[in-house]
């Protein structure tokens, strides 16, 4: 009996029945043996059960259409079995990578059908994905072999599935490393896929897998990783996806295209009208963008020189300002990311420091002990425990492995990133472990060398980042409404061109705002951005204007080439790695003054900047000095360290040097 030739099978058993006839008016209840199998394939598990003198005859399948829940029974005339014999293979591989939803029917008789069983028996077989699975039921204990109703998303109610050489608890622990299965309240009998939690976290199992290749599977059970991911792919396969064999409608209109996208992300479907602060923005004048320039980095000294004898910060928003201004120099990062992460308090001493750090290595440990004693025979009762270990044990070996601090073999980095995340699942354990957060964690255990402090300052980053992990993922979606309102302010041509394209939800920023832009910068360029981005200047929510500034970059580009859907989600995908860091930074800042300068600034902007307490007007004489004033950017600061400077075509101006030891002094 051979299994179906893709996949590794995990899971395989013989003499598991199907009663046929269950209905008053059949004379007997007949029994059909066969083969239950998981199988194991790219980006998905599937559960298959075939009759045994059945188990290679691909024509008695019963799977959804790829873009339907309606069954499709593949019964084939002897005339259309032969023809069709020598195909069968690859049209059976083609068809089960596009298992979606099955539904469970008896096949009627084909009149032409020769085939057919003397006796009237049909030929049974079902195939599901594990993502189509809604709940399991079991039988009662004492009644008989056991048996399991397998219940799908569409309510559809497979037959029960009787296990006669063996009973089905070896299945559910199989099933259980796959899927979250937890008791129903309602009914101790029946196991409920917790599919949200399973599935988001499972969706990030290959957002950050740079050598996946697997679309044809991932798109359609998880669309949600293959939009943050590779978006060249993505679309590829999505056009191909609709082809036909009719060449005149090999491909469908780019609408249609967006429309499958869009549905297929049902968690992050935006309805602008009915998110808060939403407001047409009609055209405003903005005026030109104003010059900005960078300064160097902060230096070790003069940080040293911006303490008190106590070591207190002396003037913290002028430390603020000059690191959104310059960064800071990389022996720096170890003392001041605590400060701009809010594991230090600005107006500390020294010895509180000392102090809050004995306090926080304590609690530290005592977390890290609950998931170290946890034994093997516990975790095995224990799922959540087990999924969060297993999603981390597999983020660990493949996150930054090119970087020195995480290369090679039982690396010292790697244990330590291993160890504070399996420690953050105790810290939180209703978020847990989502993947993607591996991401946000490296930077920082990169700079802290030292796993207690890396812990607490990724608590303190996590706390911002919280929401784009949740399940229903509100945080992205209110981010991406905040984006496209900022972006029709600054440039409604350009939006109206994205719509246009059904470009308009700007997906191709997800992961952009999902890991603030880890996976587009090289590792040295991000420590300088969230370093920058964690001064909270010159406003809130500045890596919007971040994203706005990459965009404003692109434009002429997507424009002038008259880039569709397909090539815009492949042009944005391909700038990973390509973007200037301090170009960006400096044009970000610019698009703040240009916007915080404008007296007439609706109010949904106004709000997601932060200057929702503003009592500036349309006819305010001084709007643009109250406007400065109301996001916290006094404009001495800007002017008084400005120099040396990285202007905002990406040149490093020579003539505008001063002393560096000025550039601190506290005024």
């Amino acid at each position: 009996m051979a299994a179906p030739s893709s996949g590794k099978v995990v899971y395989e058993q013989e003499g598991v029945f199907i009663h046929s006839s269950c209905r008053k008016n059949d004379d007997q209840d007949n029994l059909m043996s066969g083969v239950l199998r998981v199988i194991e394939k790219e980006n998905e598990v599937i559960v298959d059960w075939r009759p045994l003198d059945d188990t290679l005859d691909t024509s008695n399948i019963l799977c959804a259409g790829k873009d339907s829940s309606s069954v499709v029974e593949w019964t084939q005339t002897p005339k259309e079995k032969c023809s069709r014999g020598a195909d069968r293979p690859s049209s059976y591989e083609a068809e089960w990578d596009m298992v979606a939803t099955v539904s469970f029917k008896k096949k009627p008789h084909s009149n032409g059908d020769t085939t057919a069983h003397a006796n009237g028996e049909s030929k049974w077989s079902f195939v599901f994905s594990l993502t189509d699975l809604k709940s399991i039921k079991q039988n009662k204990e004492g009644m008989g072999w056991s048996y399991l109703v397998f219940c799908l998303k569409d309510d559809v109610k497979l037959p029960p599935l009787h296990f006669h050489h063996g009973d089905s608890k070896l299945l559910i622990k199989c099933l259980e490393k796959h899927v979250v299965l937890n008791q129903s309240p309602q009914d101790k009998r029946i196991l409920l896929v917790n599919s949200q939690n399973k599935s988001l976290s499972q969706s990030f199992e290959n957002l950050f897998d740079e050598s996946s290749y697997g679309l044809l599977q991932k798109l359609k059970k998880d669309p949600y990783t293959v939009t943050m991911g590779r978006f060249s792919k993505v679309t590829n396969y999505i056009f191909d996806s609709f082809r036909s064999s009719d060449p005149s409608t090999q491909r469908r209109p780019p609408s249609e295209m967006a429309d499958f996208l869009n549905d297929a992300i049902p968690g992050l479907k935006i309805n602008q009208q009915e998110e808060p602060g939403f407001e047409v923005i009609t055209r405003i004048d903005l005026g030109k963008q104003p010059e900005v320039s960078r300064r160097e980095p902060v230096s070790a000294e003069e940080w040293a020189k911006n303490m008190d004898a106590e070591g207190r910060i002396l003037n913290v928003d002028y430390i603020k300002q000059s690191i959104f201004k310059g960064g800071l120099c990389h022996t720096l990062r170890k003392e001041a990311w605590k400060f701009l992460l809010g594991y230090f308090p600005w107006n500390s001493t020294k010895e509180e420091r000392a102090n809050l750090q004995k306090r926080k290595t304590d609690e530290y440990f005592r977390m890290k002990l609950q998931w170290k004693s946890v034994s093997e025979e516990q975790e095995k009762r224990n799922s959540r425990l087990r999924d969060y270990r297993s999603l981390i044990e597999k983020d660990v070996n493949r996150t930054d492995r090119t970087n020195k601090f995480y290369e090679g073999e039982d690396n010292p980095g790697l244990i330590l990133l291993h160890d504070i995340l399996m420690t953050y699942c105790m810290y939180d354990f209703d978020l847990g472990y989502v993947q993607g957060m591996s991401d946000l964690l490296s930077p920082v255990l990169y700079v802290m060398e030292n796993e207690v402090d890396a812990f607490w300052c990724f608590v303190s980053y996590m706390d911002q980042m919280h929401q784009n992990f949740e399940e229903q993922m509100q945080g992205m979606k209110t981010q991406l409404v905040q984006l496209s309102t900022l972006l029709r302010l600054l440039d409604s041509g350009f939006c109206s061109y994205l719509e246009s394209q059904d470009s308009g939800y700007l997906y191709f920023c997800f992961r952009w705002l999902l890991i603030r832009f880890k996976r587009e910068f090289s590792f040295q360029d991000i420590l300088r951005l969230w370093e920058v981005m964690w001064t909270e200047l010159p406003c809130q929510n500045f890596h919007l204007l971040l994203c706005c500034a990459i965009l404003e970059s692109e434009k002429q580009q997507i424009m002038d080439k008259h880039y569709g859907f397909n090539e815009i989600l492949k042009h944005i995908n391909e700038l990973s790695m390509k973007i200037d860091v301090e170009y960006i930074l400096c044009k970000a800042e610019a698009i703040s003054m240009q916007m915080m300068n404008c007296k007439e600034l609706p109010q949904a902007v106004s709000e997601i900047l932060g200057m929702e307490s503003s009592s500036v007007t349309p006819d305010s004489d001084n709007g643009e000095d109250e406007s400065r004033a109301m996001l916290n950017c006094p404009a001495s600061l800007y002017e008084s360290i400005s120099t040396p400077v990285i202007a905002a075509n990406g040149t490093r101006d020579s003539t505008q040097q001063m002393s560096e030891t000025q550039s601190l002094t506290p005024a």
